[in-house]
């Protein structure tokens, strides 16, 4: 009867605390140049919280500035992209070579295997075309940056 009156002990919930919290809050007032100027300035650092860029350029970090070029990014996505779609024909091979067993006689699958093995050898040969291509982008793109 006892165990009702005895208040039922809960574990602690919830995040577990942070070693080093940041606590302490500065303002600073800029007029509306300044803060277009901080903006920019943050945008192009490529950080991804503005608490971090503050607290980095307040201690002396160094300021990098990260440009990204849209004409690479979209050459890069296409390329990667066509890559995929060579990689999936790989998928679909074993279910097409599987059919071709079972709905055609043994000559007729035969030729028929030929052509897709000759289709493949071409699809591997543009495959290795798009690795050599993002090679040589790569390259170039590394030695153009400092």
């Amino acid at each position: 009867m006892n165990q009702k009156n005895v208040p039922r002990q809960r574990g602690k919930g919830g995040r577990p605390p942070k070693d080093n919290p940041a606590t302490h809050r500065l303002t600073v007032n800029l007029t509306d140049t300044q803060h277009a100027e901080f903006l920019t300035m943050y945008e192009q650092s490529g950080v991804a919280s503005l608490s971090g860029f503050i607290a980095a350029r307040i201690f002396g970090a160094e300021f990098r500035v990260i440009q990204t070029d849209a004409s690479a990014v979209d050459f890069v996505m296409k390329l990667s992209a066509f890559y995929g779609q060579i990689r999936s024909v790989g998928v679909n091979y074993n279910q097409v070579v599987k059919q071709l067993h079972t709905t055609f006689g043994e000559k007729k699958a035969l030729s028929m295997l030929y052509n897709l093995e000759q289709q493949t050898i071409e699809i591997a040969q543009i495959g290795r075309g798009v690795l050599t291509l993002c090679e040589e982008f790569k390259g170039k793109i590394l030695t153009e940056q400092p």
